[in-house]
């Protein structure tokens, strides 16, 4: 790095390892897994332009050992005693991951606008519909792959911050837009409820994320009656 010229750093791994200096100072980071015989050659064509990476992360990365476990679906942001950064419950980091789960760079961009849901108000049986509009604002064709993530609010168990219910994978070329559309049925509500012993599907407002990771921030919601 010293000469000026780029580096990238190939990653051959299934865990992830502290990489808090690397993300500082190293151009990219690729974590190719370990992808066998034909890999020296998936490599090559992605580092040299011939294919555009389009993998994401299928855990959360974290910033520091002292940070295990981390899941995506739990975000935990209480500050130790007497911290006046709200922000971490940590003294010298944030508490947010290195990488979050399903996160993944490819060699163009894209934006998600215009998150619409089928019905403010659907019954305990019912199917809500949540559509977004993807557009590649990059200057090359790649894939995304587009995450759709859900909350229940209240209930007879307490539930995870958000929850991966749907994804999708699509190819666009550059500007080119699609509206892509989930559905979040009674299957994508229900859950386990150890309160219950059994399985569970509650009234309850449930919020909606739509986006390239755990950390979309394009939000609706709506509201399940019986």
């Amino acid at each position: 790095m010293a000469t000026g010229k780029p580096v990238v750093l190939l990653l051959m791994t299934t865990r992830p390892l502290d990489l808090s200096w690397a993300s500082d100072h190293v151009l990219a980071i690729m974590d190719c897994f370990f992808g066998g015989t034909e890999m020296g050659n998936a490599i090559a064509d992605l580092l040299f332009g011939d294919s555009s990476p389009s993998g994401k992360l299928p855990y959360t990365w974290p910033r520091n050992v002292g940070q295990i476990p981390t899941y995506y679906a739990h975000t935990l942001s209480h500050k130790p005693y007497g911290a006046k950064d709200v922000s971490s419950r940590y003294w010298d980091l944030p508490t947010s991951p290195q990488y979050a789960f399903g996160f993944g760079l490819t060699y163009s961009s894209f934006s998600f606008a215009n998150l619409k849901l089928s019905s403010p108000k659907i019954d305990l049986d019912g199917d809500e519909s949540a559509s977004v509009v993807v557009t590649n604002v990059g200057p090359r064709t790649a894939d995304e792959v587009v995450q759709l993530y859900i909350h229940q609010r209240y209930g007879s168990a307490s539930r995870p911050v958000r929850e991966l219910k749907g994804f999708e994978r699509l190819t666009l070329a550059a500007r080119e837009s699609k509206t892509v559309t989930f559905k979040i049925t009674r299957e994508e509500r229900k859950y386990w409820s150890s309160a219950a012993n059994g399985w569970a599907v509650e009234p309850s407002e449930f919020d909606v994320w739509i986006g390239d990771s755990s950390e979309a921030s394009l939000h609706e919601f709506f509201q399940v009656t019986k």
